[in-house]
């Protein structure tokens, strides 16, 4: 399904810091903007990338992109693309910063990612974004804090600052790869041991509790966003069995769930495993953030 592209949006922003000004990129009828402040915790001054249709007048779907790199690295800019492939497809699509550990541990960076869902919320009208429909992605760290969003609506200790009349929640979740039950992935990942502790502030000796209150599938019940869950069996860092585990969950729950294994793939997508992946990612979300036509 694709939306019809009829006229030219104008982007309202005038309560956003932005560091360079909205440009279309050539030929692919998306207008793109970089650097757009959502949130503030901490003096961090969190910002986003934003791609939408250049032309119709919407509502339109949005999603949210989270990127990953262990909890502890990357940046939005990695996502830039998948934004405006999607914005090509119909959708707002923004994709996020938020605050790295170890400096910041758990949860914040689930709290800034529901801040940037309340922010498109507040901001819906300046950016023709329909309220009702917004998804949210990400692959591996990203993955696992686009799958919190599915399955912590309305808990109150996830909620944060900013835009707090909002809501946090989501329709619906792609989760490329994120990890789902972090007290069965040490020995089991060639980076867990390394990377955990950083995220919890210690081990599952010294931080148990916060392992498990940290992984997905402990917040599942039969009001999580349905959800598609795309993995490799060939994966180093995050198992295939953790994405297994939390689409068997959900399942058992009542909620829509599907995986998508992709044979031999590893950690990250390439070549024709990234096609196919990113075919079922749209796919999935046109059909649960597009209107029946």
């Amino acid at each position: 399904m694709r939306i019809t592209i009829l006229l030219l949006a104008t982007l309202l922003a005038a309560c956003s810091t932005v560091d360079r000004a909205a440009e279309p990129a050539a030929g692919d009828g998306v207008t793109f903007t970089a650097g757009i402040e959502f949130a503030d915790p901490d003096d961090q001054h969190l910002k986003l990338d934003l791609a939408m249709p250049a032309s119709g007048t919407g509502p339109f779907p949005a999603i949210v992109c989270i990127h990953g790199g262990g909890f502890r690295a990357g940046t939005r800019e990695g996502y830039d693309g998948l934004c405006r492939t999607l914005a090509a497809h119909g959708y707002v699509a923004v994709t996020v910063t938020y605050r790295l550990a170890p400096k910041y541990p758990f949860p914040a960076a689930v709290l800034d990612c529901k801040a940037a869902v309340r922010w498109l919320r507040a901001h819906a009208a300046d950016y023709h974004v329909d309220p009702a429909r917004i998804g949210v992605t990400g692959g591996s760290a990203g993955g696992h804090l686009a799958q919190f969003l599915g399955v912590t609506n309305g808990v109150h200790e996830f909620e944060g600052t900013g835009n707090l009349e909002q809501s946090s929640a989501v329709s619906c979740v792609v989760n490329c790869y994120g990890p789902s039950d972090f007290t069965k992935v040490y020995g089991k990942s060639v980076d867990a041991a390394e990377v955990l502790p950083l995220f919890f502030g210690g081990d599952l000796t010294t931080k148990l509790h916060e392992h498990i209150v940290g992984s997905p599938i402990s917040w599942v019940t039969p009001l999580a966003a349905p959800t598609l869950c795309i993995h490799g069996t060939d994966d180093k860092y995050v198992p295939h069995e953790q994405s297994v585990w939390l689409v068997e969950r959900l399942k058992s729950c009542g909620v829509e769930a599907e995986l998508l294994t992709i044979p031999g793939a590893g950690h990250g997508f390439k070549g024709a495993d990234a096609q196919t992946a990113q075919q079922a990612l749209v796919a999935f979300f046109d059909q649960h953030l597009h209107p029946a036509h």
